[in-house]
């Protein structure tokens, strides 16, 4: 995506254009809903903000689409400003596949009780080091969790929603996988604690599927959002 906007703006006249910068990085086969970027825009650019979303979305794919664009307060980074991000984990529930919703959630044919994924999920809310659910990760392992909740819905599409300021590499997945293993009665509820506090990758879930997952949006200081936001 990041390259394919980047091409999108050098057709636009921004030559002396940085790449764009996203609020976060995403495995291969994740979607986005709501992904913040931002372009350093040479001083020669003459394109107003408010044509610039039209402008780059005849130059795109139809996989990819800009929202809207507006100018920046000074020193905003899409990365670096970011408070939270967000993401959301969509699960298909029911004994037969979805048409409609291949490559965009999980299918889950087993009955899931959402309750108690939920109750494993508070032991996991909080600042805790989530080493076990995370791979290949180099970096030091604590992170802060501010949402971790199942939601069924209507039809048989389950959401699973996550926040933090940041995340380890498959983390998100990571919490997903684990919480299937919950939900389908074949981790006790009570382990989850255990597993966060051993670090041990191989005692968490597996890694689900990316395509079921969306990065769904981010936050900022509102001083750094600039007139337009």
């Amino acid at each position: 995506m990041q390259d394919t906007l980047h091409s999108a703006l050098l057709v636009l006249g921004g030559q002396g254009a940085a790449r764009p910068v996203a609020a976060g990085r995403t495995d291969a086969g994740v979607h986005a809903e709501a992904m913040p970027l931002h372009w350093d825009v040479p001083q020669d650019w003459r394109l107003p903000p408010a044509r610039l979303a039209r402008a780059l979305n005849a130059r795109l794919p139809a996989s990819i689409s800009v929202r809207e664009a507006g100018v920046a307060a000074p020193g905003f980074h899409a990365r670096f400003s970011c408070t939270a991000r967000r993401y959301v984990y969509r699960l298909w529930t029911g004994p037969q596949r979805s048409a409609l919703w291949h490559g965009r959630a999980l299918h889950v044919p087993e009955p899931l009780d959402a309750e108690a994924m939920n109750r494993a999920a508070t032991a996991l809310l909080g600042r805790h080091d989530f080493a076990a659910f995370a791979t290949r990760e180099d970096r030091q392992t604590v992170r802060d969790l501010h949402v971790l909740t199942v939601v069924p819905g209507p039809g048989g599409l389950w959401d699973i929603h996550v926040e933090a300021e940041s995340f380890l590499r498959h983390m998100v997945r990571g919490l997903v996988g684990t919480l299937l293993l919950v939900g389908q009665g074949r981790l006790p509820e009570t382990e989850v604690a255990a597993i966060l506090e051993g670090r041990v990758r191989a005692a968490a879930g597996a890694n689900a599927a990316p395509s079921g997952l969306y990065f769904a949006g981010a936050s900022y200081p509102p001083e750094l959002l600039g007139p337009d936001a």
